[in-house]
């Protein structure tokens, strides 16, 4: 069995659109995560934490339901529910609903919900659709009363800057809190 100038070739060539598909990626993902760290930077600069927390439904089941509602509605990755996550968390957001809202995310994204419609049919879709939405409710209902709210760490990625005691622009807070909280300081700061 010998190889072939063409079978080089071709194997030289896979490689080249495989490490052009990973770099052209990481960079769609790197800026939708600044992106989306920046934006719920200024929804935690504008909007006051109890207002926050009152449109995610507080307490209980009903919060658990409008988590893995708002959830199922926001055209996000996981990548991009992260960010959020980790605002609703600084906010006060109940527990509960921040877990719903987490697993719901990236499950029923509208997205996903019409890939599995036009591949598997609609009886297919409904079925995926109230199940991980009502296994995101109970999931989000039973982590909370388990208490696992205190399993969660309070981690904050810095880029070596210091608070600074001035008044600074609200976009400049939101933009600090994109970068620290996204990981792209490892590649900016």
């Amino acid at each position: 069995m010998s190889i072939q100038r063409s079978d080089i070739m071709e194997l030289v060539n896979d490689l080249r659109q495989t490490l052009e598909f990973f770099v052209v990626i990481t960079i769609e993902l790197v800026v939708l995560f600044v992106g989306i760290s920046f934006i719920v930077g200024l929804m935690l600069e504008y909007m006051s934490q109890e207002k926050i927390r009152k449109a995610m439904g507080g307490e209980g089941w009903f919060g658990n339901f409008v988590g893995a509602g708002f959830g199922a509605i926001t055209p996000f990755c996981s990548c991009s529910t992260i960010p959020l996550t980790m605002g609703f968390l600084k906010a006060g957001v109940p527990f509960g609903a921040t877990v719903s809202f987490l697993l719901s995310s990236p499950l029923l994204n509208p997205i996903i919900l019409g890939m599995v419609f036009a591949f598997m049919g609609w009886k297919v879709a409904i079925i995926y659709g109230v199940t991980a939405f009502l296994l995101a409710v109970v999931s989000g209902r039973i982590w909370a009363r388990l208490g696992l709210a205190k399993e969660v760490k309070k981690v904050r990625v810095t880029g070596g800057h210091e608070e600074s005691s001035v008044a600074e622009p609200k976009y400049k807070k939101a933009a600090r809190f994109a970068l620290t909280n996204s990981g792209a300081c490892y590649f900016i700061c």
